[in-house]
């Protein structure tokens, strides 16, 4: 645990922008904005704004983020920051919603139908989670780490340990890498990579929020780390010796790594326990979400 409140003050604090419809369950409150337009949706909104909402595709992500504040409540580690394309009218439904299930969220923008993704480097966001694929690669544009967040098939309570889980290029690292693949196949894709074993990766967009997770658990002795890291890739040898001295090179250390060689994601990922896991390639997303939650991050060549 953290030696004293005042080491933790003066270190970083996480902050993880997220939307409305990432945090609840709108689908219903979408469909009649998308039928019926912005006054009926209104309308509703304010109808219903004393009835909590349900939890959406990232509420128990959110929930175990906060729980880390728990440990020096007047210090907290965690924040989190609430972007919604509602108007101040109309959110009034979401931040009861956000009091009725004790969540601890303060700072808000409200747009009224605008993005609101150009508030998250305003907000210092590390991560930026929503379910409107326009928002999410706006904000990756910006240099923001963010992900159209997808809640699984099949939900599964896990254990009070918040686990990561990471595809590596285009996600982690940048797609230099996947760009050879994609481009010359997976002979000159693993020749490549023999050859610049030495050479360390480009970050990709995940890379900075990789490096503040590890802060935060820098705090922590590592028998009770309430964080978790894990590297999921479809590399294999001799492809995983570049990713292993990249991080090196980095100072970043993962907790676990799996090299899968082409296998699919998504029973390792549940053996894992992830509570999220975040890559580029769709496929691999509709496998993660047959198990956890998933993120699909829009950048790289295979989002081209």
């Amino acid at each position: 645990m953290p030696q004293n409140t005042t080491d933790i003050q003066q270190r970083h604090k996480l902050v993880v922008a997220i939307s409305s419809r990432a945090l609840f369950d709108l689908d219903d409150s979408h469909q009649i904005y998308e039928e019926q337009g912005v006054e009926a949706y209104s309308k509703h909104q304010i109808s219903l704004e004393d009835d909590s909402l349900e939890p959406g595709a990232a509420y128990p992500l959110v929930k175990k983020l906060l729980a880390l504040n728990d440990v020096a409540p007047d210090n907290p580690r965690v924040e989190i920051i609430l972007l919604s394309r509602n108007s101040a009218d109309t959110g009034l439904r979401i931040f009861n919603s956000i009091e009725k299930h004790q969540l601890t969220i303060s700072r808000a923008a409200f747009t009224s139908g605008a993005s609101p993704y150009r508030y998250a480097p305003a907000f210092k966001a590390d991560l930026f989670l929503s379910t409107n694929p326009e928002d999410v690669t706006q904000a990756l544009n910006a240099g923001i780490a963010a992900a159209t967040i997808i809640r699984p098939i099949k939900p599964k309570e896990h254990d009070d340990q918040l686990r990561f889980a990471f595809d590596g290029d285009a996600v982690i690292f940048s797609d230099e890498a996947e760009r050879v693949y994609q481009e010359g196949g997976l002979e000159a894709f693993a020749e490549s990579e023999k050859q610049a074993a030495h050479s360390p990766l480009k970050g990709g967009p995940f890379k900075n929020f990789l490096a503040s997770l590890q802060k935060l658990q820098q705090d922590y002795p590592d028998a009770n780390c309430p964080i978790r890291t894990a590297l999921v890739t479809a590399r294999s040898a001799p492809a995983h010796e570049r990713v292993i001295r990249t991080l090196r090179d980095w100072n970043i250390r993962i907790d676990e790594a799996l090299f899968l060689g082409g296998l699919s994601k998504g029973e390792f990922l549940q053996a894992y326990g992830a509570d999220v896991f975040f890559d580029d390639q769709q496929g691999h997303v509709d496998s993660a979400t047959q198990h956890v939650a998933a993120g699909h991050v829009p950048h790289g060549i295979s989002n081209e």
